[in-house]
């Protein structure tokens, strides 16, 4: 069986033309439209994504996505109340104690908002009628964050590619695509050393190497992506190039300087045009056999929170 094709066939004009309407309308309302605007520009990307020639669906609305946006916007609002009030007191011991508060809060968020999004956005994604999913826990995630985070802390930041993979693996190793499941075999000392080579050659060669770098990091990220499917095991591999990043990053810059940030849909529409064409699953995988297990879950909460708080998957 030939191995199932990626592609992504969105174009610039249309995004471009998605996402002028979006601002035009977010002015007007005083921003309230954000959540329509992002389950708009969501539904057009998706769409665009191609697995074996059939597009994805994201079914997430507007409407599920105002509801979260008005509960994040809540609890955003909440802590830094509690904040506002320490500060506002002028007392040493209360400001202490809401600093705390407002901080614990929001380390809390991060790992909970990272949940909540995962579970939102794959249940509300969709491909020739099977649904993706999460079965991750919010309190399995946040033991892994926490835990990986305070070894960070306490090593200076050392730890923090053992911080990102043991995230990655936690989260990942929890999606669910039908019958198929995910799993990440990234390494902590990979990613460090994968770092630390990236580091030095892009300052021994004035920056010329970032693109190799960041190159390598795609690699990293994608390759050690497993698809098990009936006891079978397949594999993402990216096959994009030092010198394909080059070209791709100096045209987009060009596109954001020369069109005053106006090109920015063509920005978007190139790269992921680059990365799924050069990414391929190699493997038994066949997606013609995936079988509809997931639930519908649309509570939309966390998707908003962690936009708002530029979280992605790490």
């Amino acid at each position: 069986m030939p191995e199932p094709t990626l592609a992504f066939k969105g174009k610039g004009a249309e995004l471009f033309s998605i996402q002028i309407v979006n601002i035009a309308l977010m002015v007007v309302t005083l921003g309230l439209y954000y959540p329509w605007a992002k389950a708009k520009k969501l539904q057009y990307l998706y769409r665009k994504l191609e697995l074996a020639g059939s597009p994805f669906t994201f079914h997430g609305t507007g409407q599920e996505m105002f509801r979260g946006f008005l509960k994040g916007l809540g609890i955003l609002a909440m802590l830094y109340g509690i904040w506002f009030l320490g500060i506002m007191s002028q007392e040493p011991a209360v400001m202490g104690i809401c600093t705390l508060v407002f901080v614990a809060g929001l380390g809390v968020l991060i790992p909970v908002a990272m949940h909540g999004m995962m579970r939102y956005r794959l249940a509300r994604t969709s491909w020739r009628g099977i649904h993706m999913g999460y079965r991750g826990t919010a309190s399995d995630l946040l033991q892994v964050y926490f835990l990986n985070l305070f070894l960070t802390v306490v090593t200076f930041g050392l730890y923090g590619s053992w911080l990102t993979v043991n995230l990655r693996k936690e989260i990942i190793g929890n999606i669910r695509f039908g019958n198929a499941r995910f799993e990440y075999l990234g390494e902590g000392s990979a990613l460090f050393w994968l770092h630390l080579k990236g580091f030095l050659l892009t300052i021994v060669t004035c920056g010329v190497y970032a693109f190799w770098y960041t190159k390598d990091l795609l690699a990293f990220y994608i390759d050690n992506i497993l698809v098990e499917q009936e006891g079978a095991y397949s594999r993402l591999q990216s096959h994009v190039t030092g010198w394909d990043y080059m070209k791709l990053t100096v045209v987009n810059m060009l596109l954001l300087v020369c069109t005053f940030g106006l090109g920015y849909a063509w920005v978007v529409t190139r790269t992921l045009t680059l990365v799924v064409s050069k990414s391929t699953i190699e493997g038994p995988f066949n997606p013609d056999r995936l079988l509809q297990t997931e639930k519908e879950y649309r509570d939309a909460t966390y998707e908003d929170i962690a936009d708002m708080m530029d979280i992605g998957l790490v």
